[in-house]
């Protein structure tokens, strides 16, 4: 396939990819040819084995952040706060792009985005897709590897500072208008953390009748609450004991009065 062609099919592309493309070819020569594209300005290298097409006239800093998050590293999922903002259910819009992966690869910067590396929680690092729902959608005239809805509403109320906060996160899986339950009940129990557990069940409980929640959903997360009181995060920020999920949740979040500062 000739240079061309292949930058024309793939947006953002390995170096790996490009030398498969040449039929393999003497290292040397992938190299030669990559340089010499650069500096042509068809394409942008975005870090070491990293590369984007830039079409005539165009950016290369406007490529679709999600297809360079997922060709960051072999593994890498969209995840957290940018898996929701790529399924449009965000209250705020983030330039930062988080991704899971099992290596342990840096964060970069490329145009106006930052690219922040995360490790899966360790109960589901070796499982399947980290834990599973993974999805491989278009995006950006390639195709994404990103959390899905379910996954994403876990995994910030598992690790909230990666979901900018209560008020964020709250608001944000507000904007959600349908939750698979079955899968984010499975997928927290997956986590084996009281904790999260209790975070998801407040949030479900909260919202039971617009999500169609029902008890049975319920009493499967029910049986893993914490055994005794635990604050929503490490803030311990003082609140109301939530029965029975034996978690203590500031007044701002249960009633969202988002305006009030603790």
């Amino acid at each position: 396939m000739s240079s061309e062609k292949f930058f024309q099919r793939h947006p953002v592309f390995t170096h790996e990819e490009y030398a498969q493309s040449r039929g393999g070819g003497s290292p040397r020569t992938v190299d030669s040819l990559l340089r010499k594209h650069v500096q042509s300005d068809r394409i942008a290298r975005v870090r070491r084995g990293l590369y984007v097409s830039v079409p005539p006239g165009g950016d290369a800093a406007t490529v679709d952040a999600y297809l360079v998050a997922t060709k960051a590293v072999e593994d890498a999922v969209v995840s957290h706060h940018a898996a929701l903002q790529f399924h449009g259910r965000t209250y705020s819009m983030w330039s930062q792009v988080t991704f899971l992966t099992r290596s342990h690869t840096r964060g970069f910067r490329f145009g106006p985005v930052d690219y922040v590396p995360v490790r899966p929680p360790a109960a589901v690092a070796d499982l399947k897709d980290m834990g599973g729902g993974v999805e491989t959608v278009p995006s950006g005239g390639g195709h994404a590897r990103v959390c899905t809805c379910e996954r994403a509403m876990v995994d910030v109320l598992h690790t909230p500072s990666l979901g900018g906060g209560w008020e964020e996160i709250w608001r944000s899986l507000e904007m959600i208008e349908f939750f698979d339950l079955e899968a984010v009940i499975n997928y927290t129990l997956r986590l084996y953390t009281a904790t999260t557990v209790a975070r998801v069940g407040v949030f479900l409980e909260q919202h039971r009748e617009r999500l169609f929640v029902e008890d049975a959903h319920l009493e499967r997360l029910q049986a893993h609450a914490p055994k005794d009181p635990r604050y929503l995060d490490a803030s311990r920020e003082p609140g109301r004991l939530v029965h029975p999920w034996n978690l203590i949740v500031p007044e701002r979040v249960l009633d969202q009065r988002w305006g009030e500062v603790a």
